[in-house]
């Protein structure tokens, strides 16, 4: 992914920090010059922050992207833009430097243990081991050393200071919200207001952070001069995908999802055997309320046939928004979905995927039916036009049908659009988030085009369950002539349609049947099947 090149700079060495600057300088235009069609990435903590920051400031023209680290993600005591007056050299102080945070180690175990003559004696020893830390740091960074290096840090951070206004070039900022010293994420939001393009990430509870995987999630990684939300996309690793799958868990657990396909003789399956495993596959359903019918569909598929859905999702995921304001959802929120290969709608992101034989996820309905209004569950609110039957059959795509039923198990709205707008400021709220996000079909009649963002207020339930159906993949091969008519093309379009309402009326009337439909059905039969797990293969109804 990365030809990583490290800066070291020897513990005896003297040279002035504008002198570190050119060396940085001359080695990224070197490596420009060897792939000027590549970006430059530059990972920065501390000094490295301030070089970086300087040498970006020298090179506007120059393709970088910066990543800066706050000292908590990865214990340094050092921060990288304030310099702090005094550096005390006593125990905590220097015990800060260790990884994995001596100090509130020894906190943890006495909140553990208690504070027993026992415990004492050991956390006494504790306490002296973690004190030959001491010794070895004065070895490693005698005072001399230190003095100079503080010295440097704090020409660097003038400079750094004195150039953010310069800087054009993209940045993302990691920070730690464990930090006990420095006040980092107050720094990184100041820098965020300074610079011209930079966003924030911030890991409140872990100091282990994957750079990769952050990058990835913050569209942060391209190959080119230009993001491709398509050929510069990397799907996740097994331990990405293992660690989305175990933060979503208790949605899987909650919803025991029942999923149906249907085979290529009709005949309808528990599974995902009627799944296409060549593509390119589109799926087009129904988008249920706040759209959490695709954890469940995108984890199954992914364990069940190692098929990854790359779902086309709205801009707002993707946009960056200078000075966000509450509502306004906080970028970091949609890096999961990032990960696992959402891309903005498009046109040109919706041929890509075709032509590149993806399984590709598209719901015409999109916000208006995952923000839909009271008593609408289950309502399709498409647009009028064949928005994308004439692409998939450019390409010979199968099309794959499908409906899902649940949200009403789950989840009361009980303050939809039209009673929020009610609401003393509350009108003047959601219009000021809609005016800053992305605007789709404006063309577009009918209540499609009703697109205000907003969040409906809503009354928890007792959980149900959720239940997909997965019609016969209809075949566009051969198509293309065809439908280049516009009656044969919306023939087309309104079966498809047909094919999703009538999923999901099959599915209302099944799940009737189904005796664990209740939560509490499905733990007692968990409690006495011992080997019941996954919260897939629970049984449901008869088919």
């Amino acid at each position: 992914m990365f030809n990583i090149w490290c800066l070291h700079i020897p513990v005896q060495d003297r040279t002035q920090f504008n002198e570190l600057v050119k060396l940085v300088e001359r080695t990224i235009r070197s490596e420009n010059y060897r792939t000027p069609n590549k970006p430059i990435y530059l990972v920065a903590e501390s000094l490295g922050a301030c070089l970086a920051i300087c040498v970006a400031a020298r090179n506007p023209d120059m393709d970088l992207q910066h990543l800066l680290i706050s000292h908590s993600c990865n214990h340094c005591c050092l921060y990288w833009i304030i310099m702090p007056d005094q550096f005390p050299l006593n125990l905590p102080y220097m015990l800060s430097l260790a990884p994995g945070n001596p100090l509130r180690m020894v906190m943890d175990n006495i909140v553990k243990r208690g504070l027993l003559p026992q415990t004492i004696g050991e956390l006494s020893q504790e306490i002296a081991t973690m004190s030959m830390y001491l010794p070895v740091l004065a070895d490693i960074l005698p005072r001399e050393t230190l003095r100079w290096k503080l010295n440097l840090l704090k020409s660097g951070s003038a400079c750094a200071n004195s150039c953010l206004h310069a800087v054009k070039a993209q940045m993302l900022i990691l920070c730690s919200g464990r930090d006990q010293l420095l006040p980092s994420k107050e720094e990184s939001q100041r820098l965020q207001k300074t610079l011209a393009d930079c966003e924030i990430r911030m890991f409140e509870e872990s100091d282990n952070v994957d750079l990769v995987t952050t990058i990835k999630g913050a569209s942060f990684y391209r190959r080119g001069k230009h993001l491709d939300c398509v050929s510069d996309y990397m799907p996740p690793t097994p331990s990405e995908f293992k660690k989305v799958h175990e933060s979503f868990s208790w949605v899987l657990t909650a919803t025991s999802p029942v999923m149906l396909s249907t085979l290529k003789d009709g005949q309808v399956v528990r599974g995902l055997a009627g799944i296409p495993s060549e593509g390119p596959v589109l799926f087009v359903g129904y988008h249920m309320l706040l759209g959490i019918e695709i954890i469940p569909f995108v984890a199954q598929l992914m364990m069940e046939r190692n098929i990854l859905v790359r779902g086309i999702a709205h801009p707002a995921m993707f946009v960056k928004v200078k000075n966000r304001m509450p509502p306004e959802p906080d970028p970091a929120n949609f890096d999961v979905f990032r990960v696992m290969g959402a891309v903005p709608v498009s046109a040109a992101n919706f041929y890509k995927l075709m032509s590149s034989k993806s399984h590709a996820l598209l719901y015409p309905g999109g916000v208006r039916e995952a923000l839909h209004r009271k008593g609408e569950e289950y309502k399709l609110f498409w647009p009028e036009r064949s928005e994308f039957v004439r692409m998939a059959a450019r390409f010979g795509a199968k099309i794959v049908p499908f409906g899902v039923v649940g949200e009403d198990d789950f989840a009361e709205i009980i303050l939809d659009y039209n009673d929020q707008i009610k609401i003393p400021g509350r009108r003047e709220e959601i219009e000021r988030v809609t005016s800053r996000t992305a605007k789709l079909r404006t063309d577009a009649s009918g209540e499609v085009a009703n697109q205000q963002m907003h969040l409906p207020w809503m009354l928890p339930k007792f959980p149900g369950r959720f239940y997909y159906y997965f019609g016969k993949p209809i075949l566009t091969e051969g198509m293309k002539v065809e439908l280049r008519e516009k009656n044969k093309c919306d023939e087309l379009y309104l079966r498809i349609k047909s094919e999703v309402e009538g999923c999901i009326d099959f599915l209302k009337n099944k799940r009737e049947q189904d005796p664990y439909r209740n939560l509490l059905s499905r733990v007692l039969y968990q409690a006495s099947h011992p080997g019941s797990t996954s919260p897939f293969h629970l049984p449901s109804f008869d088919l």
